[in-house]
C-alpha cells in the first residue's frame, strides 16, 4: 500500500481536471519548465549563451526523468525542492550545458514561477466550470423568472419571491467569481530577480560570459522579460520575492470563488430539506443507514469548500507580512495551502456546474409552502394599503412578486468576462 495522499479525505476534488493540474508530478513539470525557459532566455538576449546549452536543457527537463520521492527527501536540507532539482538537471543535461542551468537565479525565482504556472493551468478547467454553472443558472432563471416561491428571511417567511430570482442571483455571483479568477489570471506573474531582487548576478554572468565586451546595461531587466515571454506569464515591473501581492490577489480571488458557490450550496441544501423539497439535485446521493435517502451531495462538498477556503486564504495574506528581501517561513507557508485552496475552488466549481446543470426545480411544492401561512406571507401589502384581509385578490401571494420578473430580465443581460 503507497503512503501517497490519493485523496480519501478531499473527494471533491477527485477525478477533477485541477486535481491532475496541482499535483506533485504537475508541480514538478513547471519547476523543469522554469529552468528550461531561464536558459532559453539567457541564449535570447545574450550571445554567448549557445542555443545548444537551451536545447539540451529544454531536451533534459522532463519530469519522468527525475526521482519525485527522492527530490522531496533531499529538499528538507536545503529548505526548498529547487536545490536538488538543479543538481540532478545538471547532471542530466551533461558538462557542455551544465554551467547555464539556473544561471543567476535563486531558488524562490523558479519557485514561485512554477506555482504561478501551476495556478495557471489550474485556473483554466476552473473558469471553464463557472461559465457551465451560469449557462445552466441562466437557464434556470430566464425558464422560472416568474415562478413564485417564498422567500425567506431569519429563517422564516418574508414576502413572496420568484424562483428564477434567486438562480438569478446565484448566477451573479458565479460570474462575480469568473471575472475575479479571469483577471487575476491574466496578470500571473513570472519571478526573476537573483538572491535579493536586484538582478545583480546576471549582470555579473553575462560580464564573465563576455570578458571582452560589455553586456547591455539592461540585461537583467531583458533577461526578466525574455524569462517571462518563455514562460508565458505577465512581466512584473520587479522582483516580487517579498511583494507578495501576486499570491495574495489569487487566493482572495480563489476563496471569493469558494464563497459565492457556497451561496448557492446553501440555498440548495435548504430549499432540498424534505419539509420543504422546492429544489432537488438531479442525482443525489445515498446513505449506508436510509435506503430512502437522496442526499445533495454536491451542495455538501461546495458547502464544505466554503469553509475551508478562508482559512487557507488567510495563510496566504499572513504571509504578506515579509521581512527583508527574502523571508524566512513566509513564502514556504504559501505552497501547500495555495495548492489546496486551488483544488478546493477548483472542486467547488466542477460541482456547481453538475449541481446546476441537474438541478431539479418543483415549482408545485413551491406554491403550497407559499399557501402554508394562510396569506400571511402577503401581510406587508396588507399592511401597506390598509386593505380588506378578507379580499382574496390581496391574499394571492402570487400577485405580489413585485419587480422581481424584471430584475430577472435586467440581471440575465450581463454576459460573462471573455478570457483566453
Amino acid at each position: 500500500m503507497t503512503s501517497a495522499d490519493q485523496g480519501l479525505l478531499s473527494a471533491a476534488r477527485a477525478g477533477s481536471a485541477v486535481e491532475d493540474a496541482t499535483g506533485d508530478a504537475a508541480v514538478l513539470r513547471a519547476l523543469l519548465e522554469a529552468e528550461a525557459a531561464l536558459t532559453r532566455a539567457w541564449a535570447r538576449v545574450l550571445p554567448a549563451v549557445p542555443q545548444a546549452a537551451a536545447d539540451a536543457v529544454t531536451q533534459a527537463a522532463r519530469a519522468d526523468r527525475f526521482e519525485l520521492a527522492s527530490l522531496v527527501l533531499r529538499a528538507r536540507e536545503g529548505g526548498n525542492p529547487v536545490i536538488p532539482l538543479v543538481a540532478d538537471l545538471r547532471s542530466a543535461v551533461g558538462a557542455q550545458a551544465a554551467p547555464y542551468v539556473h544561471l543567476g537565479a535563486t531558488s524562490q525565482d523558479i519557485m514561485d514561477t512554477a506555482l504561478m504556472l501551476v495556478a495557471r493551468r489550474a485556473l483554466d478547467p476552473m473558469l471553464a466550470d463557472l461559465g457551465r454553472t451560469a449557462a445552466a443558472l441562466a437557464r434556470l432563471a430566464a425558464e422560472h423568472r416568474a415562478t413564485p416561491m417564498p422567500g425567506r428571511t431569519l429563517t422564516q417567511h418574508a414576502v413572496p419571491t420568484t424562483f428564477g430570482l434567486k438562480a438569478a442571483g446565484w448566477r451573479a455571483l458565479a460570474l462575480d467569481a469568473l471575472d475575479r479568477l479571469a483577471a487575476v489570471r491574466a496578470a500571473l506573474p513570472a519571478q526573476l530577480g537573483g538572491a535579493a531582487g536586484t538582478l545583480a548576478a546576471f549582470h555579473a554572468h553575462a560580464a564573465a560570459l563576455c570578458p571582452a565586451s560589455p553586456s547591455p546595461p539592461d540585461i537583467g531587466i531583458r533577461l526578466a522579460e525574455a524569462f517571462a515571454g518563455q514562460v508565458g506569464l505577465a512581466v512584473p515591473t520587479m522582483p516580487w520575492h517579498v511583494l507578495r501581492t501576486p499570491v495574495a490577489d489569487l487566493g482572495g480571488a480563489l476563496a471569493f470563488t469558494a464563497g459565492a458557490l457556497g451561496k448557492l450550496a446553501a440555498d440548495v441544501l435548504v430549499l432540498s430539506r424534505t419539509e420543504i423539497g422546492e429544489v432537488s439535485e438531479g442525482v443525489g446521493g445515498g446513505s449506508s443507514a436510509m435506503p430512502h435517502k437522496r442526499n445533495p451531495v454536491r451542495a455538501t462538498w461546495i458547502a464544505a469548500a466554503a469553509r475551508q477556503a478562508p482559512s487557507l486564504a488567510a495563510i496566504l495574506y499572513g504571509s504578506l507580512a515579509a521581512e527583508d528581501e527574502r523571508p524566512s517561513g513566509a513564502w514556504h507557508a504559501e505552497w501547500q495551502p495555495l495548492r489546496e485552496l486551488l483544488r478546493v475552488a477548483g472542486g467547488a466549481a466542477r460541482d456547481a456546474a453538475e449541481l446546476a446543470e441537474g438541478l431539479r426545480v418543483h415549482p408545485e411544492r413551491m406554491r403550497a409552502d407559499l399557501d402554508a401561512t394562510g396569506g400571511l406571507i402577503v401581510s406587508e401589502r396588507l399592511a401597506a394599503v390598509a386593505g380588506d384581509p378578507a379580499d382574496p385578490g390581496l391574499l394571492d401571494p402570487t400577485t405580489y412578486l413585485g419587480a422581481a420578473p424584471e430584475l430577472v430580465d435586467r440581471a440575465l443581460r450581463r454576459t460573462a468576462m471573455e478570457f483566453s
